[in-house]
């Protein structure tokens, strides 16, 4: 893909990505979408809080 590289550590696996900040722009919504996926993925092993506990500790630190 035209602005998208891939950096490789010294065994050739892809490590990391590096995007020109043009194609960015260009495609501005799909990138967030696409960090949207990376960070849900990156969490899905957080413990489980429930809205009425994340009420109770909003309340109760005074920002709801």
């Amino acid at each position: 893909m035209k602005g998208v590289s891939f950096i490789t550590d010294e065994t050739k696996q892809k490590r990391f990505v590096q995007i020109e900040l043009e194609q960015l722009e260009k495609h501005q919504d799909k990138v967030e979408d696409l960090l949207d996926v990376i960070i849900a993925e990156s969490r899905k092993e957080d413990e489980e809080v429930s809205w009425d506990e994340i009420k109770k500790q909003l309340k109760k630190s005074g920002k709801l």
